[in-house]
């Protein structure tokens, strides 16, 4: 089911998040609600974490290569800057920024801005992903998204990782991590 508010006039404030695991379409979704935006003559801004260059060091790419123009930035901090005159704020892998972003989220909203965010909610362990878990609970709209497992063919709710590495953040693609339902993930311990 799509939750986008398309009912809500302009200049009323609020928070969607796009959330799921690894290969689920997040990213593809949020490009889908700016482009939407932007055709409804919206003044728009996509932002992204500076160290997500997987394709593109100036653009959101998703999976699938769809992109579109971005600023990368190093701190949620930055963010209101950027967005001063616009009305749509989206923002992918919001799991890469720091927990101000929630304040800034917020404060974004309460300005009257639409601010839509993409990402993972849970980490390689199966874990909440902040400031995900956070963003989830004062978002007015919330849309998860699951993959295909790679292994059952089920709902994939779980983000594998395929390599031996135990850090938090490993960015990669699908030589790093496979869409997996809870039946087929393992969890790696950390290393003590």
């Amino acid at each position: 089911m799509n939750q986008e508010p398309w009912f809500l006039p302009r200049h009323v404030g609020s928070i969607e998040v796009i959330c799921g695991g690894m290969f689920s379409g997040k990213t593809e979704e949020l490009l889908r609600r700016a482009r939407r935006a932007l055709i409804a003559g919206q003044k728009l801004i996509l932002v992204k974490p500076v160290q997500d260059n997987r394709y593109s060091e100036e653009a959101v790419v998703s999976h699938d290569k769809n992109r579109m123009e971005s600023h990368a930035v190093s701190k949620a901090s930055q963010i209101p800057l950027l967005a001063r005159d616009k009305e749509v704020v989206c923002i992918d892998e919001a799991q890469f920024f720091d927990l101000d972003l929630v304040d800034v989220v917020n404060d974004l909203a309460n300005s009257g801005k639409r601010v839509i965010l993409a990402g993972l909610d849970m980490d390689y362990e199966g874990k909440p992903f902040e400031p995900v878990p956070q963003l989830l609970a004062i978002a007015e709209y919330i849309t998860k998204l699951h993959a295909i497992c790679s292994q059952s063919g089920l709902m994939a709710n779980f983000s594998q990782r395929v390599t031996e590495s135990t850090e938090r953040i490993v960015i990669g693609e699908s030589e790093v991590y496979e869409p997996r339902a809870r039946h087929c993930f393992q969890p790696k311990p950390k290393s003590s």
